[in-house]
């Protein structure tokens, strides 16, 4: 009868403890590409005032809405919105919601009814990815300086071949690069891989500063790190990443982060 209880003790806390597991979020990170002043408060104006505050009726958290800080001095300007999911189809029930949400109508109209002379975008692309094994959620940045001064950091890794890109993604997890960007305080907001998008395969993760100085800093504390060179040198680690783009971004006002 001990062992029979036992047996059942530890098949309750096996259950207790995969129930306790933290369950893993997806991202759609959608890129609006504009070229003009106009176009860029179109966009504004839709995102403040209608699609954000939907979503936040709906029960959607730390929605993330930022620019390119490159919009400036190329013609080809992007606007980057961020949205965490719970599920891979919930893209899918939000926009069977918008379309019956007459106050997300009545709010967004300039955006929705634009006429095909003066489109809001020049094109649109959208990017889904799913949270790694060792950072499930996101993370809020614990920034103090105000938002015109940080720098978010956008980065997408690509892979030669997709076996070669599961390499890399050990890399941040079992190899814990994951843990290297904690210790030395990156403000990761999520590491993740591109299930959709137009340059796989490629991962993309997201790290804050308070601005262009911290961040380099930062970059220059990551390239003296020991365990960082250990990292790199590792022969089961080489010729990974065949190609890397930056992106650096500045939040949007009312951006929830």
């Amino acid at each position: 009868m001990k062992n029979v209880l036992t047996y059942i003790i530890c098949i309750c806390c096996f259950t207790a403890s995969a129930n306790n597991k933290p369950s893993k979020e997806y991202y759609q990170i959608t890129v609006y590409h504009f070229t003009s002043a106009q176009q860029e408060q179109v966009l504004d104006n839709y995102f403040q005032n209608a699609l954000l505050p939907a979503l936040h009726r709906y029960g959607y958290k730390n929605i993330g809405v930022f620019k390119s800080l490159a919009n400036d001095t190329v013609t080809d300007k992007t606007v980057y919105l961020f949205i965490p999911l719970k599920s891979i189809d919930e893209p899918i029930k939000f926009k069977a919601k918008l379309e019956k949400d007459s106050t997300y109508s009545k709010a967004g109209s300039e955006y929705l009814k634009a006429v095909y002379t003066a489109p809001p975008y020049t094109r649109i692309e959208v990017i889904l990815t799913e949270a790694f094994p060792l950072a499930p959620k996101m993370e809020l940045p614990k920034l103090n300086g105000p938002k015109k001064e940080r720098v978010y950091e956008l980065r997408s890794y690509e892979s030669a071949t997709e076996k070669i890109f599961e390499n890399k993604v050990k890399m941040f997890n079992e190899g814990d690069e994951i843990g290297l960007f904690k210790r030395l305080n990156f403000n990761a907001v999520f590491y993740s891989r591109v299930l959709s998008g137009s340059k796989m395969p490629n991962l993309m993760y997201m790290t804050t500063f308070e601005n262009k100085a911290d961040r380099d800093a930062h970059w220059k504390n990551f390239s003296a790190d020991p365990y960082w060179k250990k990292l790199s040198s590792m022969e089961e680690y080489q010729h990974n990443v065949s190609h890397i783009d930056i992106y650096f971004l500045q939040p949007a006002e009312y951006s929830d982060f």
